[in-house]
């Protein structure tokens, strides 16, 4: 892994090309967001956001969506894809909700990782979108490009990557310089079409494309 990466110079330019980078999820409060960020995996947030209206309109709350019908939730979201884990997954999340904490979500790393269909990096945007707690979460995204910039070591797994970035980046910076890593993966060094040719970064990535 290269020691020459200057994160701050990268994440100074990537606030250049991405002035508006942020969470792209529609959401009006905690209870959205908890949901809305469950039902993103392995889907892209413009998806998310065209069924979240139909779910979120006939299921208003935590305790709406504990008594749900699993065979409602899942025509619902089923253009999503995984909807056979992800609606089982939103009903159990929200009876515990209802049982175990009043309908409202903990702003615990540790404790929202216990909960049904949260993982840690649903668990670190919770904290950092929907509680202003400064977190890095990592996905696709975010993982290929650190790598692809020498931010982190090619073989670090996700949490390894977590860790790294908020070594490299300032506490302050975290939630911010997910976004900006985010957008970066998501609209410019895409996986499989990424445009080196004009990337400012071309002489750091690992990818070495003229």
């Amino acid at each position: 892994m290269k020691t020459d990466v200057n994160v701050i110079d990268i994440l100074q330019q990537l606030d250049i090309m991405f002035p508006s980078a942020g969470c792209e999820l529609i959401y009006h409060n905690l209870y959205e967001l908890s949901i809305a960020v469950i039902l993103s995996a392995q889907t892209t947030d413009k998806n998310v956001n065209k069924i979240t209206p139909i779910l979120f309109n006939k299921y208003s709350d935590f305790c709406a969506l504990s008594t749900a019908n699993f065979n409602d939730v899942y025509d619902i979201i089923k253009p999503l894809g995984l909807a056979n884990n992800k609606a089982k997954n939103i009903i159990n999340l929200s009876k515990v909700m209802v049982e175990e904490y009043n309908s409202i979500i903990p702003d615990n790393l540790n404790i929202l990782m216990s909960l049904p269909g949260i993982g840690r990096k649903t668990a670190n945007v919770i904290l950092s979108e929907g509680y202003n707690i400064e977190r890095i979460a990592v996905d696709t995204h975010v993982e290929r490009v650190s790598k692809r910039l020498a931010l982190v070591d090619i073989n670090a797994n996700v949490l390894e990557v977590e860790e790294k970035l908020m070594e490299l980046i300032p506490s302050n910076m975290w939630h911010h310089s997910h976004h900006l890593l985010l957008f970066f993966g998501r609209y410019f060094c895409t996986a499989k079409n990424p445009n080196c040719i004009k990337c400012p970064f071309k002489n750091q990535c690992i990818l070495k494309k003229d």
